[in-house]
């Protein structure tokens, strides 16, 4: 189903009823206190991107080789959830990178795109000028 609400430009975890956290990515059971008693919980996909670096050179899955190089990076959504993704709009080299660091957390939004004709969560940095 996660990838259905992808599909649908929504970004899904669970949310337990048990502890009331949010797991993501969604997972059968709480990550926080092992309940299986969770409902799919819409993410708003915005949030601070806290760290970015540069993809890997040949990449984890062959599936993300028409992407490479391609930065890589942290980001808090709004809701507390730590999620790592790609991040599609900024420069790659470690200079471009480099600016980032000095204006510290930028805000982004969530940018689905199709690899492979799979939808995958990817992030986009809001307008800055850095």
């Amino acid at each position: 189903m996660y990838y259905d609400y992808l599909k649908d430009g929504k970004i899904v975890g669970k949310r337990c009823h048990r502890c009331r956290k949010i797991t993501f990515p969604p997972t059968t059971r709480c990550e926080y206190c092992g309940s299986d008693d969770q409902d799919w919980f819409v993410l708003t996909g915005r949030g601070k991107l806290l760290f970015v670096s540069h993809g890997m050179t040949p990449t984890p899955n062959p599936r993300f080789d028409e992407l490479a190089p391609y930065a890589y990076g942290h980001i808090k959504l709004e809701e507390g959830v730590i999620v790592e993704a790609i991040i599609t709009n900024v420069g790659i080299t470690p200079e471009e990178l480099n600016d980032y660091f000095e204006i510290g957390p930028v805000d982004v939004e969530a940018d689905i795109i199709e690899v492979m004709n799979l939808p995958v969560l990817a992030f986009k940095v809001s307008s800055i000028e850095v």
